[in-house]
């Protein structure tokens, strides 16, 4: 279990956001030891139970987000028009240079931020280099645990660079930068695979609800037998597995070039592809892509916001749903979409598969979308007693506040979560029975501080990496140029909004 509120609490007067009606109804909810016991209206409350007045308040489980990176914290702000790829090539720069402190902290501010705006659940693909350490895993657990979330955090790891995974790229460089980039680069193969078998042996935040799982960060940047050691890896030890599938164009591209085959059916032959394993982004998928996934029970996490924001294109939101594929929903890391705001997201997934046609038959409805953001993250993530407030599932709830101008009137409840709540409305946020957040202050952890030394790390961040800064002006010209030239090249399905490509 998570950290709780040990004993009885019965939440009185709220009104329950139940997708099945369609404006929420009064409600009592009575959580023993962190988990729901019973629903209703006008509940006895026990002699020994606490009462929380929820008069006025709306009540929603808590937000899962399918889909983050909490390295990613220190670095929100930096980018601008940059596609994917430009951004892996920022990377040394954006997150180099991190102490133990830095790795915490930037966590931390994600956290953070994801809690203040209803988040109780996500999964975060945490990058190190040049491999994964103890320490540094521990380090992002601690965040986690200190702010109160429930998570499950994977290693991003990789043995190839993006010049390596992208063909041609490396020798589109001038000599003096090809040398630079040669001489920087992920650990071994051999040594990451060893290094996440003894982050996976030692794990010891499972008790807090914040498992482990093995995220190869996307499969042309992993050799075959890179990608079979992480497949071996998380049978082993029963873990999560989560790649960025079809992210880009460019990775489709890539993917038929070098396997001669989509990129999911090349992690299908490698064994990847099965109930465990979860695809992020996955716009580039065709039919048979998406089939194959359903059959074989593997998820996508949708980031729509993150797929605006780097140019990479729509994912086909009802086409996957209605093919069998399970979905949830994600915000992506802020040095990539700027924000964890689930509220955001899900509104950004219903208005993305909207502009595809214009019959809104085919689009997606608010329900399909909150059940995404809810259940379905909270089943891609493994837990089965989250995302639903109902007996027998842990009491992570999120209260708004219904005075506030998006409820006023209150005509659709699960209607205007996801097309008006924005997380302003959001008054109090418990995880477990425990509260985080009550009257929008956060009670776990100290935002003045984490302002300061966010404020801090920044500076001394900025002066280490210099160079690598520099460095990456001088290369960001020839990704620039090379990566949309290469994905101008046809692929079989379009998912670009104005053109042919």
């Amino acid at each position: 279990m998570a950290r709780i509120e040990t004993g009885r609490i019965l939440i009185r007067g709220g009104r329950l956001a139940d997708p099945a009606r369609r404006r929420a109804e009064p409600a009592d909810i009575l959580v023993e030891d962190g988990v729901i016991r019973a629903l209703g209206a006008d509940l006895p409350a026990p002699a020994d139970a606490r009462i929380e007045d929820a008069t006025g308040l709306l009540l929603h489980p808590g937000l899962v987000n399918a889909h983050t990176h909490g390295h990613g914290g220190l670095a929100r702000g930096l980018a601008d028009r940059w596609t994917l790829e430009l951004l892996l090539a920022a990377a040394p720069w954006m997150g180099g240079g991190r102490s133990l402190a830095d790795k915490k902290l930037s966590t931390q501010l994600c956290t953070a931020e994801m809690a203040m705006k209803g988040v109780t659940a996500c999964y975060d693909l945490h990058a190190e280099a040049p491999l994964p350490t103890r320490d540094g895993l521990d380090a992002a657990a601690e965040a986690y645990a200190e702010v109160g979330l429930r998570a499950v955090i994977a290693p991003m790891v990789a043995d190839r660079t993006v010049w390596e995974a992208v063909p041609g790229l490396k020798d589109a460089l001038p000599e003096p930068l090809r040398r630079q980039v040669e001489g920087a680069g992920p650990a071994p193969g051999e040594a990451t695979l060893a290094a996440m078998a003894e982050i996976l042996r030692h794990w010891r935040w499972a008790g807090e609800d914040i498992r482990a799982a093995l995220a190869p960060t996307i499969p042309l940047h992993c050799a075959d037998s890179f990608l079979c050691g992480c497949a071996r890896l998380a049978e082993e030890h029963g873990v999560p597995l989560q790649s960025h599938v079809a992210e880009s164009k460019l990775q489709a591209l890539a993917g038929l070039q070098r396997y001669g085959r989509s990129l999911v059916r090349h992690l299908d032959a490698l064994g990847l592809v099965g109930p465990r394993f979860s695809a992020a982004h996955g716009i580039w998928l065709t039919d048979d892509d998406l089939r194959l996934l359903a059959d074989r029970g593997a998820a996508i996490a949708h980031n729509p916001g993150s797929n605006m924001r780097l140019g990479n294109g729509m994912f086909r939101l009802r086409r996957a749903l209605d093919l069998g594929v399970a979905i949830g929903i994600g915000t992506d890391g802020v040095s990539s979409s700027d924000t964890s705001n689930m509220y955001e997201a899900m509104r950004a997934a219903f208005q993305l598969a909207a502009v595809q046609g214009p019959d809104p038959a085919e689009w997606v409805s608010a329900e399909e979308v909150w059940r995404a953001g809810t259940l379905g993250s909270a089943r891609l993530l493994g837990f089965d007693d989250i995302g639903a407030i109902a007996p027998g599932m842990k009491a992570d709830i999120v209260f708004l506040d219904l005075a506030h101008p998006n409820w006023m009137p209150l005509n659709g409840t699960v209607n205007q979560l996801v097309h008006t709540e924005d997380a302003t409305a959001l008054r109090h946020v418990m995880v477990g029975g425990r509260m985080i957040l009550r009257d929008r202050r956060l009670l776990t952890i100290d935002l003045a501080r984490l302002a300061r030394e966010a404020e801090a790390a920044r500076a001394r961040l900025e002066a280490l990496n210099a160079e690598k800064r520099a460095l990456f002006t001088l290369l960001e010209p020839v990704v620039r140029s090379f990566c949309p030239a290469f994905a101008r090249q046809p692929y079989p399905v379009r998912r670009y909004l104005c053109d042919g490509g």
